[in-house]
């Protein structure tokens, strides 16, 4: 296959996308066919819908799909829910499987762009191995919003992990980056961090957020949270190293509340130390539980790795 006209594969992972699903299908069919015809992509090109464990009618609508238009609608199901992350690598590995020459991820929602999978799909074509999509603003967000995502790039950095800022999981892999990707066999995964630690040449496209299709989010305030944490446990040690600091500062502090108890005693003033003493309490409390919290993320995570189970299980494919 020329590179000039390569076999692509739009990725697309599905937890209870029931209602946005024909619509983003039939968004996605014509973008292929439009691409297609203009020759910048292979009639072979395909669009993968990852079930992942769906507690609707997913599975139903995909295979349906599958049975309108076999050779263009492919589906996988996974047995059980295993999350967003574990989803979108099981259908990256499912295009590499097939013999894609370059795999597009994008969410079943329609919020990322399909139009800019054109300038995606040109870059490629002139060498870029993976394009990321990045938001070209996020004014469509709450203030809320906006402002913990830009402290969550902001932390990563400072946490020494290497992300693309306002860049979710919109990108196009060539079939070097999901061979090389196929390598990383950690069961705790966060590909904003792993896609851009792979080297190659890169490439970025600029595009406009739009909303939601049909569903509801996936993605509320708790998963926002627990994503940032798995995002920082994953690939960095420092909070590790913070711990280490907030030793020191615990024992620079409880030398001066010796000095300040050893200067009440002599003084006749003891009493007056007692709320010193509470506060000191609560400040060395704190910091050990907030300590042996930050060693259990880590510790839990080697427990997981440890025994090597699958990501996910495939229960079948169309």
């Amino acid at each position: 296959m020329s590179i000039s006209t390569p076999r692509i594969a739009f990725v697309i992972p599905c937890y209870n996308e029931e209602e946005a699903l024909h619509v983003t299908a039939g968004v996605l069919r014509k973008k292929v066919e439009t691409l297609s015809a203009a020759h910048a992509i292979s009639a072979e090109s395909s669009i993968i819908f990852v079930d992942d464990g769906s507690a609707d009618a997913t599975w139903n609508e995909i295979e349906q799909l599958h049975q309108e238009a076999p050779e263009l609608f492919h589906g996988v199901k996974l047995a059980h829910n295993r999350g967003h992350q574990n989803a979108l690598f099981g259908g990256l590995m499912h295009a590499l499987d097939i013999g894609v020459d370059a795999a597009i991820s994008m969410d079943a929602d329609l919020q990322d762009d399909p139009n800019a999978a054109d300038e995606m799909i040109e870059r490629f074509r002139n060498g870029a191995e993976i394009v990321y999509g990045v938001r070209d603003s996020r004014e469509t967000d709450t203030a809320f919003k906006r402002n913990t995502a830009h402290a969550f790039y902001s932390v990563m950095r400072w946490m020494g992990t290497e992300t693309i800022p306002d860049h979710a999981d919109y990108r196009l892999m060539g079939a070097n980056a999901l061979r090389a990707l196929a390598e990383y066999g950690e069961t705790n995964l966060f590909l904003r961090g792993i896609v851009p630690s792979l080297g190659f040449r890169t490439d970025k496209v600029y595009y406009q957020r739009g909303v939601r299709v049909a569903g509801e989010s996936k993605y509320p305030l708790k998963k926002m949270i627990s994503f940032a944490i798995e995002g920082i446990t994953s690939f960095s040690v420092k909070p590790l190293s913070m711990i280490t600091g907030l030793g020191v500062l615990s024992v620079v502090v409880g030398i001066i509340m010796l000095i300040y108890t050893l200067a009440s005693v002599f003084s006749g003033h003891a009493v007056a130390g007692w709320g010193s003493m509470m506060c000191s309490l609560w400040l060395l409390g704190g910091m050990i539980l907030v300590s042996l919290g930050i060693v259990g993320e880590y510790i839990g995570k080697i427990y997981m790795e440890v025994k090597r189970r699958p990501r996910f299980i495939v229960e079948k494919t169309v």
